[in-house]
């Protein structure tokens, strides 16, 4: 199959870890429109709203040379979810977020959390970023979890998209 390809970011034990492409968006419909793997965003996704989100994240990728990026099984190439660096805008000044989502048929494999901490150390090592944070609802165990996996811990709740959100950091130690 000759299908174009976002260009590799990272590579962990399991996961390819690359840049987002259009073509992705069958697969992002996957995570986007399950309202279950969606049941802490705002609304599940339809296509034009993932075509804005494919968008946006390549707007990222020029604008702060990070944003989220798709994540793979490196033995079968089976697309997983995504991960990544993604600007968020707190308390008036932009922080880096590591952000998470996966098609549910994957969640509990420990994907999440290796696809996190390979962020982390990129965002650390490479970027040479002071401090990373992640914004979950704390209704979100798993997701807390992962923020915990990655050395990340509580530090308050804002009020973000209209809701009460946590959030984890870790500084560049």
């Amino acid at each position: 199959m000759n299908r174009q390809r976002g260009r590799k970011v990272l590579k962990t034990n399991r996961l390819n870890i690359r840049k987002m492409i259009e073509s992705d968006k069958t697969n992002l419909l996957k995570i986007f429109s399950d309202p279950v793997a969606m049941e802490f965003y705002p609304d599940t996704k339809n296509e034009e709203e993932t075509i804005r989100w494919i968008n946006w994240t390549i707007n990222n990728y020029d604008k702060f040379g990070v944003g989220l990026w798709v994540v793979e099984s490196l033995k079968t190439g089976q697309f997983l979810g995504q991960c990544g660096i993604v600007p968020q805008k707190v308390d008036g000044e932009v922080q880096m977020e590591i952000g998470y989502t996966f098609i549910r048929q994957f969640w509990g494999n420990g994907y999440a959390t290796e696809a996190a901490v390979a962020c982390k150390d990129y965002g650390f090592s490479v970027l040479k970023l002071p401090r990373l944070i992640s914004l979950i609802d704390p209704l979100n165990k798993a997701s807390i979890k992962v923020a915990k996996r990655m050395g990340m811990t509580f530090e308050k709740s804002i009020e973000k998209w209209g809701k009460t959100i946590a959030i984890y950091a870790i500084d560049n130690k």
